[in-house]
């Protein structure tokens, strides 16, 4: 039987993040991915942005990794090269009965220890973002983008820098404990064995499938599922748009915002379709409620110039009219079983979040030795 002392299950930014800062530490990783590719899911389909860390309780595990990831990602950008633009983002209030919903976003931000977010009126917000309508907005200056496929591809070379190994074409199929490790099955029809001692679960929308399939393992410490797709629309042209621009959160998720590329082109989205099964096909129907929402902030939209763009699913661990929930991360000390973690619910702003996620990961498994 096949032995190595770390498998990583799922080659997006997370499960690349953490396969990287295992090897780092001199451990002998292996990725397994079913894709043909690196990322082709939820790290593929997503506004590539690097959030502040505004929006959640402070007590969060979200929260807490997303701010102190965000530090990291940039350290990492600046000293890797991956494209990055710290544009800044306004969150606006188009209602005034809305504002004291932007003075708990900036006071949370304080919690949170995001910083100081800079209060506008409208006549700010008329001068930073002349498009853009509203009674008063805040301010985020750490707020970016990010060319995430760059940084999978820059995570990718230091794991194998450090002589890890990304497996394509090579789905997860089962594992069970064994001695002290476990034992994973992989492959298409002809599976292989490979004995570890730490397996990660970073599988993004099959996580939960993944879990299920690992014998040994109470399916009470499974969460249920929820997918959550969303579908972005680009804006054909030049952009009027100098920042991000988020309304107020709503159900579901963060509002359908303005993001920018690393090109300048804007695409409006997310919006939000609560879907039982993964698909990225792309539904027109909703375009005429997806503009409504556009133009109560920026009301000069050309409707001519919004076309289909793409589509991603999130993997929420609440459904429609639950509050929302954190990330769960569980390592043997939540399940009991030695030298597994597993990790739920990983969606905005993982990809923030993913060096600092990688250190909670490593740390979790440091008790485990070769």
């Amino acid at each position: 039987m096949n032995t190595v002392e770390c498998i990583v299950i799922g080659a997006g930014v997370v499960g690349l993040a953490v396969a990287r800062q295992l090897a780092t530490e001199g451990r002998e990783v292996l990725v397994l991915e079913a894709a043909g590719d690196i990322g082709t899911e939820g790290s593929s389909r997503n506004s590539e942005v690097i959030h502040a860390g505004i929006y959640y309780p402070a007590d969060w595990l979200k929260t807490r990794l997303c701010v102190t990831g965000r530090g990291l990602l940039y350290r990492y950008c600046e000293d890797r090269g991956v494209p990055h633009r710290r544009l800044g983002k306004l969150i606006v209030a188009t209602r005034s009965e809305d504002r004291p919903r932007l003075r708990g976003l900036r006071e949370q931000a304080l919690r949170n220890g995001v910083g100081e977010l800079q209060e506008v009126d409208a006549g700010q917000l008329r001068e930073l973002e002349p498009a853009i309508r509203a009674v008063a907005g805040l301010l985020s200056p750490d707020t970016g983008i990010i060319d995430s496929h760059a940084l999978m591809l820059s995570l990718q070379g230091d794991l194998e820098a450090s002589g890890g190994l990304v497996s394509l074409r090579s789905p997860f199929r089962t594992a069970r404990a064994d001695g002290g490790g476990l034992v994973v099955s992989v492959g298409e029809a002809d599976t292989t064995e490979i004995r570890c001692s730490m397996l990660v679960n970073c599988a993004g929308l099959v996580a939960q499938q993944v879990a299920s399939a690992i014998d040994g393992l109470d399916s009470a410490v499974v969460p249920p599922l929820r997918l959550a797709k969303g579908q972005y629309y680009v804006l054909s042209g030049r952009a009027p748009f100098r920042r991000l621009v988020y309304p107020l959160p709503q159900e579901g998720g963060l509002g359908i915002h303005v993001t920018l590329d690393l090109a300048g082109q804007a695409r409006f989205g997310p919006d939000l379709h609560w879907v039982d099964t993964i698909d990225y096909d792309f539904d027109a129907a909703p375009i005429p409620a997806v503009l409504e929402t556009i133009r109560s902030y920026y009301p000069d939209l050309d409707e001519g110039r919004v076309q289909p763009g793409y589509t991603g699913i999130r993997p929420k661990l609440s459904g429609p009219g639950e509050a929302p929930a954190d990330f769960a991360i569980s390592g043997p000390a939540d399940h009991g079983v030695a030298g597994l973690v597993n990790l739920f619910g990983i969606e905005s702003p993982g990809l923030t979040a993913c060096l600092a996620i990688a250190d909670h990961v490593a740390a979790l498994l440091a008790p485990v030795r070769r």
